[in-house]
């Protein structure tokens, strides 16, 4: 893995630790947060989870390709999600990163997913 791949896989690694830990911390938030974005209620007791360990192994360079991969699919999946929300003119509160991002969705999200998405593509080429 080059070095530019290996700073892509860690920061986007922290990203989603961050992402995961920070749904944990939201507490019952969360959930509330989650069905307001029109997402399965099956994901609130599990995405964070999934953030944590997707994160972990990118951090720790394990299981490449395949955390890159599953990490690329869930950018694109929140992307969707908050274009799909945006279209129809409505703007939940995120809460991609628990209560620190507690404001309505906007073009900023879809704009951040673009770097995350960027961070995957580059992690996955190393």
């Amino acid at each position: 893995m080059n070095t530019v791949s290996l700073i892509a896989s860690i920061v986007l690694g922290i990203t989603f630790v961050v992402a995961g830990g920070a749904k944990l911390a939201a507490g019952p938030a969360w959930p509330v947060h989650v069905a307001a974005l029109g997402a399965p209620a099956l994901t609130a007791p599990v995405l964070p989870w999934v953030e944590l360990s997707v994160g972990a192994a990118l951090i720790a360079q394990l299981f490449e390709p395949v955390a890159a991969i599953v990490a690329i699919a869930l950018i694109l999946t929140f992307t969707a999600l908050i274009a799909r929300r945006l279209s129809q003119g409505r703007r939940p509160v995120c809460a991609c990163f628990g209560a620190w991002s507690a404001k309505p969705i906007g073009r900023g999200h879809l704009v951040r997913n673009a770097v995350m998405l960027a961070l995957g593509v580059l992690a996955l080429l190393g």
